[in-house]
């Protein structure tokens, strides 16, 4: 179909944006091995859509908040979290005592992995009942958010020093308590705020694949 092909044509477009941007991001970051943890996810999640494309193909939305999901992480990596301009700005506006971008990033760390979990779910009719799935979205994205502070915790412990760039803590003694508390925060404005657009989003793709390709 023709939308379905101008569809794929944009999410080509945007794959080869988001590398160029991600080579660009390690041209000349702070920290080399800062830059390379933090972009770590993108890397790892990267290969895996483009895997699944054909078989499990998520909504335009979800493609859009990893795109920028995507982008804060490659700006933290290439500057530090700690160090980002933006973030200098929003402390400036908001007389804050420290760089508050780090905390944008465990935002979009609740949020997208909500709407992606949410989405395979629905689809995959694992879960019956919209509290039952909104609690267990919320879980996940918690969970994740938990993972990632082990990751910390575990580079902390193997790095020394060398990780004190990609914790990123600011000399705050509950950044582990906040990242998470912003996660959370970002898996409920998720359900709050996109679920109606993304079950919209989730049945028109249904029914467009439904005449020839099967299954996203």
């Amino acid at each position: 179909m023709e939308t379905e092909t101008t569809r794929q044509n944009v999410h080509l477009a945007a794959l080869a944006l988001l590398l160029a941007l991600l080579a660009c991001s390690g041209l000349r970051p702070y920290d080399r091995l800062t830059w390379l943890l933090e972009v770590a996810p993108i890397l790892l999640a990267l290969p895996i859509l483009i895997l699944t494309y054909r078989r499990f193909r998520f909504s335009d939305l979800c493609y859009a908040l990893i795109f920028v999901h995507a982008l804060i992480l490659m700006l933290g990596g290439a500057y530090t979290y700690a160090r980002v301009p933006l973030g200098f700005w929003v402390e400036r506006w908001f007389s804050l005592p420290r760089n508050p971008y780090d905390k944008l990033g465990h935002l979009f760390q609740g949020l997208v992995p909500a709407l992606v979990a949410r989405e395979v779910l629905i689809r995959g009719q694992h879960v019956r009942g919209r509290r039952m799935l909104g609690f267990l979205v919320i879980c996940i994205a918690l969970a994740i958010s938990a993972a990632y502070e082990l990751v910390e915790w575990l580079s902390a412990l193997s790095l020394g020093q060398g990780a004190d760039e990609f914790l990123g803590t600011q000399g705050d003694p509950w950044d582990t308590q906040t990242d998470m508390a912003a996660a959370l925060v970002g898996s409920v404005l998720a359900l709050a705020v996109f679920s109606r657009f993304q079950d919209r989003q989730i049945r028109r793709q249904t029914r467009e694949l439904l005449p020839g390709s099967g299954p996203a």
